[in-house]
């Protein structure tokens, strides 16, 4: 799409949030969008999937000028690609109801067909977040990207085992890139932008919205040969991500879980459905007939210190306070939170809400 004609297809989309295909229909319409954007009451009427629109565009017509707002979008370092042009990822061009409009930052053009999403619950428990974490390492390690949300929970495990092992992942938003939700994973959305993709269909300064969360599901699960479900109670977003996947025509997986835990309810009654039954990496890996890549795990970190053979054995699956390491180690604080930090990145620990840290797996 041409840089000018662009800027009012983003106005009008983000005024009338319309799906592809309408937008399309627009555009065939009025021959372009700039015409669209400029046409009196009496033909925006005339145009059928306007309907109960066009008050919104005409709002949007009075605040805002496409232009400006396109050029405080580049200079944030926000790109916007349209279903019209070749950078949009083929696969999901191909779903039913694609996104007309995608925002990102990162290298959109790397990303491809080779990708898996791992998904699942916010309330994640230390054997779901462990799991996440294993099956996203093994994932990338055989050259896939790790597709997820960003959410709490597994989705923040199977983005952080991808970056463990220097692997691709894709984190799809519920928010606009300017709403980095939830805040404390703003590092995390960092390092995903900078070697991977973060990307969303809502404008820059959309909120986390409770509706938005189901509508950017499909997303996940379009960019993906496959899911897996490594945690869901009985009624949960992940469950909405499995079902869109099968309408998709994409593969299902399930991590197992204990009968006795909420958090595992969905997965199980996934796998009584005819998910795939997934116990390691290996058991997604072998519908697609690939290998994990020679170099272990292990081998991309470098060997720990003593320091954080003492760090890592002050912690365990319960939480503790910063302070009571600080205490128990008389160390600086300044060189405690340089060494948390490199456990954190190995995916050693995880940081919780609060300065508190968990021992996620042994080193």
């Amino acid at each position: 799409m041409k840089h000018g004609d662009l800027a009012y297809f983003l106005a009008i989309h983000a005024a009338t949030f319309m799906g592809a295909r309408k937008m399309l229909g627009l555009i065939d319409y009025f021959g372009s969008a700039k015409e669209a954007w400029e046409a009196d009451l009496d033909e925006l009427q005339s145009f059928p999937h306007l309907s109960g629109k066009v008050s919104d565009l005409l709002e949007a017509r009075r605040r805002l000028d496409p232009v400006r707002e396109y050029e405080t979008l580049l200079r944030k370092g926000f790109r916007a690609t349209t279903i019209l042009d070749s950078a949009y990822p083929a696969v999901l061009r191909n779903i039913y109801d694609p996104p007309a409009v995608l925002y990102s930052l990162g290298n959109l053009e790397a990303l491809n067909e080779r990708a898996l999403a791992v998904v699942g619950a916010r309330n994640a428990t230390p054997y779901g977040k462990q799991m996440a974490r294993e099956l996203a390492r093994g994932i990338a390690l055989a050259g896939y990207w790790v597709v997820s949300g960003m959410a709490r929970g597994i989705d923040t495990e199977a983005h952080q085992g991808a970056l463990d092992v220097g692997g691709l992942t894709v984190a799809v938003l519920g928010s606009g890139l300017e709403v980095i939700y939830p805040r404390e994973n703003s590092r995390l959305f960092d390092r995903i932008a900078a070697t991977g993709v973060v990307m969303s269909e809502f404008p820059p300064s959309t909120p986390p919205e409770p509706k938005n969360f189901p509508i950017r599901n499909r997303i996940i699960s379009g960019l993906s040969r496959g899911v897996v479900v490594v945690e869901a109670r009985a009624r949960s977003g992940a469950l909405i991500t499995a079902d869109l996947a099968l309408e998709q025509g994409r593969d299902v997986f399930a991590v197992p879980g204990p009968v006795t835990s909420k958090t595992s309810q969905g997965t199980n009654n996934l796998i009584k459905q005819g998910a795939k039954l997934v116990s390691s990496v290996e058991d997604v890996l072998e519908e697609y007939q690939l290998v994990l890549r020679s170099q272990e795990v292990e081998a991309t970190n470098p060997p720990l210190g003593e320091k954080a053979v003492k760090v890592l054995e002050l912690l365990g699956p319960e939480p503790v306070h910063l302070d009571r390491l600080v205490a128990a180690t008389a160390w600086q604080p300044g060189e405690l939170a340089t060494l948390l930090l490199q456990l954190e990145i190995q995916g050693i620990i995880e940081v919780l809400p609060g300065n508190y840290f968990i021992k996620l797996r042994d080193a």
